[in-house]
C-alpha cells in the first residue's frame, strides 16, 4: 500500500509571534518551529498501515529551507522518501491554492492512500486535505479513529459529536484526515535517524506546479477593548436587558 503524508512545519506552541513592519507574516528569525501535531498522528497511521501491508510511505510538504527538518524528522521515524514544494511565500496561500500545488506536484505519483491530520496548529483551517480529494475526484472522510482495510475497500471509524461515532466503506485511492489521539506516535531511533540521510527528498519549487493568486496584504493583533455599560431600571428590568445583551451581544446563553 502505498500512502502519501501531508506534513506541515508550524511556530512551537510557546513561540512568541511578532509582526514586523511589513504585517505580511510573522518574524520567524524570533521564533522556533515544530511538525504540526496532528501531522503526526496521520504519519504514524501511515507507517502502520505500511507495517501491516507493504509498500511506502511518501511525506509531502510546502514551505522554506526551514521545512526540510521536519520532513528529516519524518524520514527519521520510517518514512521511505520525501517531497519538498519549496515555496518562501508559502504563507500568502489558502487552502485551495496549497492543495492545487499539492495535487500538481503529486500528479506522477502513485498512491493508494493520502492521510492527513485533522487540521494545522497555527491556521486550523481543516480544508486542504478535503479540497485535495475534490480537486482529484477521491472519496474522503475526516476525524477518522480507526482505519481498517481489506480487499481494496477501507471501512473507516469517524467521531462525531456527543460522543457518537460513524463506520464508512470507502473505495480505494482515497484522503482521511485523521483525529489526534489514535494512536501513540512513535519516536525518531538512532537508526533511523542514520538512515534518514540517506533518503531522497525531492525538491520542487512551488512556481514550478502552481502560480499565486491570493495576496495578503496585512496581519494584525486584534485590539484589545474594554467597554462598561450600567443598566437602568427595576431590578426586573434590568435582569430581562441581561438576559438579552447574554443572548444577543455575548453569545452565552
Amino acid at each position: 500500500m502505498n500512502i502519501v503524508v501531508f506534513l506541515k512545519q508550524v511556530p512551537a506552541k510557546d513561540a512568541s509571534l511578532r509582526i514586523p513592519e511589513a504585517g505580511t507574516w510573522v518574524r520567524e528569525s524570533d521564533i522556533a518551529f515544530e511538525v504540526n501535531e496532528p501531522d503526526t498522528f496521520a504519519l504514524e497511521e501511515a507507517l502502520r498501515l505500511r507495517e501491516r501491508f507493504g509498500g511506502e510511505v511518501v511525506v509531502v510538504s510546502l514551505g522554506p529551507e526551514r521545512v526540510r527538518q521536519a520532513i528529516k524528522e519524518a524520514l527519521a521515524k520510517g518514512a521511505d522518501r520525501a517531497i519538498h514544494i519549496h515555496d518562501d511565500q508559502f504563507y500568502a496561500l489558502d487552502p485551495l491554492q496549497t492543495a492545487a500545488a499539492f495535487a500538481a506536484a503529486l500528479r506522477e505519483e502513485k498512491f493508494d492512500l493520502l492521510l492527513t491530520g485533522l487540521q494545522s496548529d497555527d491556521h486550523g483551517f481543516a480544508q486542504t486535505g478535503v479540497i485535495f480529494a475534490e480537486l482529484l475526484n477521491l472519496p474522503h472522510a475526516t476525524i477518522i479513529m480507526e482505519i481498517q482495510v481489506q480487499d481494496g475497500r477501507l471501512r473507516v471509524k469517524r467521531e462525531l459529536e456527543g460522543g457518537w461515532f460513524q463506520w464508512v466503506e470507502m473505495t480505494l485511492p482515497a484522503v482521511l484526515a485523521i483525529q489526534s489521539g489514535i494512536n501513540k506516535p512513535r519516536y525518531a531511533s538512532l537508526k533511523g535517524i542514520m538512515a534518514a540521510k540517506k533518503k531522497e527528498i525531492r525538491a520542487v519549487s512551488r512556481a514550478e506546479v502552481l502560480a499565486a493568486t491570493m495576496q495578503t496584504m496585512k496581519i494584525y493583533v486584534p485590539e484589545k477593548t474594554k467597554q462598561t455599560e450600567f443598566l437602568q431600571g427595576t431590578p426586573k428590568e434590568v435582569a430581562a436587558k441581561l438576559v438579552e445583551k447574554l443572548k444577543h451581544e455575548a453569545r452565552v446563553l
